[in-house]
């Protein structure tokens, strides 16, 4: 006998409800301890001058750096202990939405004959042109 319609629909929600908390968890966890020490501040602090172009304030750094070398979601869940604002995390959603998970996606574009310094620069620098017009644009 088959499962019904729910059941599949309810198995399938709790499998991706897993695999998504597996990367968000830890994310979240590791920036919440690191949030406490000097190693976020001491990140934060170098990482400001470049940030601060975007609009962005140097915490963004360790989600950003996750996102785009680890995975959407990793960035999500380092993007959620911090206390940012509606731009700054609108901000990094786009950064991240266009540059995410850069190691396995450059590879896969290398594969159907796209040089991985100009799919890096493309990604980049999409994602960076679209963070600083929308720090020029969005006035608070």
């Amino acid at each position: 006998m088959t499962a019904s319609p729910l059941a599949r629909g309810l198995r399938k929600g709790l499998e991706t409800t897993w695999i998504l908390a597996k990367a968000i968890v830890p994310a979240y966890v590791a920036v919440f301890f690191l949030a406490k020490t000097p190693i976020l501040d001491a990140v934060s602090r170098l990482a400001a001058p470049l940030l601060a172009f975007v609009g962005l304030p140097g915490e963004a750094a360790l989600p950003l750096l996750l996102g785009m070398v680890v995975s959407l979601y990793t960035g999500i869940g380092a993007l959620a202990p911090l206390e940012l604002g509606v731009k700054e995390a609108t901000i990094i959603a786009v950064i991240l939405s266009v540059a995410h998970n850069l190691p396995v996606e450059t590879a896969v574009t290398r594969q159907i004959g796209v040089s991985t310094w100009f799919a890096l620069a493309v990604r980049l620098g999409l994602a960076l042109s679209l963070a600083l017009l929308m720090h020029l644009v969005w006035r608070v």
